[in-house]
Parts: structure tokens; sequence; C-alpha cells
């Protein structure tokens, strides 16, 4: 009896396919069946774009404290605060008075819970919506209108010009073509003609220096040699072998069995005691800095490595490591630059490609009162002047690159974002203090007096580490 049923329902099933294909058939005039003859739509995003800084006035600010006196010397007594009703909206305690200062006593909830505060010591009106207009006026470059927040974001905020006189706009829509124009009425969101500006709210605060901590890993208690410590270093970060080889080469050549693991446990150990060093060095630097990102492969997926680079003195000043290629990693990335700076000229300038993260984190430090320039060399050929005279440094930073990957292509990547940390740590130490430049004429881009005179290399790195520790115990004696 169940082979019965199962195959009626076989057939049964059949019978509904044929007539679902002849209902297709009818309806669109094709089968489901064929193959499809239109070519995949490729609808392209609109590419990120950057707008000069606006204008910023500051309102004139006043002091609370000094409108009670004067009230009080006007009036003959004082100017109490707020008596609230206990049906009265409550005015949160942490909110102040955007123009004067005035604590929360001194406001009212002035339309109820819709969310109108007035101050009762300069009449000054203001909601959490607009308490931006109080603190500073953001305008238009090219129109000086205010600008107004569109959105919201989780980093930033965004203003827009919405002036339909503005300067900007009109040029904008007077260079579209009719083509553009046509596509425009269909689909405006892909076409920017209105002046932008990002507003960022990143909780980070550039040049905020901190102190080099002792790490808890004590070299002195490896089971091997500081001589030994320092062949594997030089094998390892020197001529770029991987863990596996100079496990095997240390075997084959100097008698000493050691597995691959060891070696890697070793260069994480090495790099904790070399960072606060290298990152803390008071170098001496040019006014020529550039940077750029590479791909480094970590856990199987793309992460990016930020180079910042002194392309006078051939220092490395800024290496962080990141799995997105975000405005907030460039922002680190300069941060670690104008850190090592013992004064933050007026000219500052940085060098870098087509990226549009390079600007948006020059806004950034423009709010904090750090300003520089970035000067942006586009594509691979000079199709202006600004990419014809700054072309060499991009090249230089390029050149960086590769070298970098020429002594990280035999690791295939990294097992974790400890191992890519450590391993480019070691990179910029041997860069910085141990490799010589033909560009500096043979000698090494940062020359220390204890190192000049050593024999070999595996004796600089144990005298480097030995720097390293000696000014690490010295900073948190």
């Amino acid at each position: 009896m169940l082979p019965q049923i199962i195959t009626y329902l076989l057939t049964f099933i059949n019978y509904q396919e044929q007539v679902i294909r002849t209902l297709l058939t009818l309806l669109i005039g094709k089968s489901m069946f064929d193959k499809p003859t239109e070519a995949p739509v490729n609808k392209p995003y609109r590419k990120l774009q950057v707008d000069d800084l606006p204008i910023i006035e500051v309102p004139k600010k006043l002091d609370f404290q000094v409108l009670l006196t004067e009230h009080l010397k006007s009036k003959g007594k004082p100017l109490k605060p707020v008596q609230r009703r206990s049906n009265s909206t409550p005015v949160p305690s942490s909110m102040k008075c955007p123009t004067c200062g005035a604590p929360s006593d001194y406001l009212y909830a002035n339309n109820g819970a819709k969310g109108q505060f007035q101050c009762k010591v300069c009449s000054c009106l203001f909601s959490e919506r607009n308490r931006y207009l109080k603190e500073a006026i953001l305008k238009c470059p090219h129109c000086s209108k205010t600008l107004e927040k569109v959105k919201e974001r989780k980093d930033f905020h965004v203003y827009k010009c919405k002036n339909d006189a503005c300067s900007y706009y009109q040029h904008k829509r007077n260079a579209m073509t009719q083509k553009e124009k046509n596509r425009f009425k269909e689909d405006p969101q892909a076409f920017k003609l209105r002046y932008i500006y990002r507003q960022f709210h990143i909780d980070f605060q550039p040049l905020a220096k901190h102190s080099p901590k002792r790490p808890r890993v004590d070299l002195s208690r490896i089971y091997v040699s500081p001589h030994t410590l320092g062949l594997i270093l030089t094998y390892h970060v020197n001529y770029g072998l991987s863990a596996r080889k100079t496990a095997a080469l240390m075997k084959d050549v100097h008698g000493v069995s050691i597995s691959h693991q060891s070696i890697l446990n070793y260069e994480n150990s090495v790099a904790l005691w070399l960072k606060p060093y290298i990152d803390h060095y008071p170098y001496e630097l040019s006014d020529q800095f550039c940077g750029d990102e590479t791909y480094i492969r970590v856990n199987g997926r793309w992460h990016y490595l930020f180079f910042f680079f002194d392309a006078v003195k051939k220092v490395i000043l800024s290496y962080p490591v990141s799995p997105n290629r975000d405005t907030a990693t460039a922002i680190k990335a300069i941060d670690e630059v104008l850190l090592k700076l013992r004064k933050i000229p007026e000219n500052l300038t940085f060098v870098v490609d087509g990226n549009p993260i390079y600007l948006l984190a020059q806004h950034f430090f423009a709010q904090h009162q750090i300003p520089f320039e970035v000067i942006q060399v586009i594509g691979l050929t000079n199709e202006d002047e600004v990419s014809k005279e700054y072309r060499p440094l991009k090249q230089i930073i390029e050149r960086l690159n590769r070298t970098f990957k020429g002594n990280y292509r035999s690791t295939h990547g990294f097992g974790s974002e400890h191992g890519s940390v450590s391993f480019v740590t070691l990179f910029v130490a041997y860069f910085n203090f141990l490799r010589p430049h033909s560009a500096l004429e043979g000698k090494v881009p940062v020359t220390l007096p204890e190192l000049e005179k050593l024999p070999n290399m595996p004796a600089r790195w144990t005298t480097l580490i030995g720097l390293a520790q000696d000014w690490i115990s010295k900073q948190t004696a």
C-alpha cells in the first residue's frame, strides 16, 4: 500500500510542475527554465566626497555668576533658583545653559515635556537638538549660511547646507550633463550637490600621552642565551624567514633545537619590551611626512597596516594594525605621528593617497584646534600639478610597503592580532634602529652610539633590547 501512495504523490507533484510551467509561459511569455538574456544590473555606489572645513563661529559666552552679581546690584536682591511645582517637568541635573553655564537649578522646562528649556539667568532658549547652535555655529564656507543637522551616525553627525542659492550647489547643478540631470530626477541620492560636513564625536582624545607600562614578560627566564635570541631575531626579522625555517636553520647550522612556536613566543615577548621604547623615542624629524595602508592577513581575513613615514629621515613613525580601513584608525595613525613632534609646525603637511578617511581625520583634528594640511596624490599617473609635485613622496611610502611585504611574505599571514602587532613592531625596530639605508649613504635612520661598535647583528639586537629594558625601568621607577 505504501509504495502505491508514494507513486501517486510523485505523479501528482510532476503534474503540478507542468501546470506551473504552462501558467508562467502564458503570463510572462517565456518559460521559467529559459536562460536569462538580460545582463545583471550594475548600480555603482556614490563615492565618499569630503568638502572643505566649514566656518565655525563661537558665540560670545556669558558667566552666570557675573550675571547673578549684576542682578543683585541692580535689583537689590539675589536672583533665586527656579521654584518647581510637584507636577512640573523635571530638568536633568547634568543640564547646563549653553550660553552662560547656569546649572539646572536656574533652568525651566519651557514647554513641558517637549524638550525646550529656558535659562532664568540669561533668558536663553535651547533644546538638546539645537544646543550646538549656542555653543558653536557651523556655516557653509561658500554662502555663509548656517548648516543643518540632517543625520546622526555612530561616530559623527552630518550637517548640510540647504541654501538653493549657494554657489557650491549652483556650480554642481550647472555642471551636470543632460543625462545626469535625467538620472538625478529618478535617483537624487546618486549625486552629491550640496555642501556636507561631518562633525565627529569619537571618544578619542588627541595628543594624550600614556605612560609606558613594564611588560610582565621576563626575558631573563627564556631557555636560550642572549646570542641565540639575537640570531633568531636576525633570521626571522632581518631576513624575513618564517618561524619554521628559522627553527630549521638554528638546528641545521647552529645545532640548537628549538620549535617554531618558541620562536613566535620569543617574538611576542621582545615586541612587548621594544614597543614603548620605539613609540617614545625622541626622534629628530623633518617636515615631510607621508602615509599609506597595506594589506596583511590575520586569522584568515584581510587587515590593514597603516604606515606613516618621515620621507627625509627614513623613520617609521606610526604603524597601527586594524581590521577596518576606517577614519578611526587613520586618526590614531596621525595622532601617533603628532605625539612624536616636539612642536607641531604651522605648515604641517601629510601626503597620502586618495582615500577620503584622511580628509575626515583632518576634520577631526581641526575640531580639536590641531590644524594641518592633507595633500592627496591620486592614481598612478600625474594628471594634475599636485600629483606631479608630491608623487616622489608617495613613491617613497610605496617603497616602504614593498620592503615590509618582502619580510612579511614568508609568514603567510598571522594566527592572531597580537602576533601581527608583534611582527610589525619588530620590523619597525629593525627598520629604524638596525637597518642601513641606501638613501642615507648606508647609515641607519636612528643612530645609537651603543650599537655602532658592535661586531654583528645578533649583538645589536640584544643590546637594543637591553636599552629598551633600561629605559622602561627608568620611566616606571
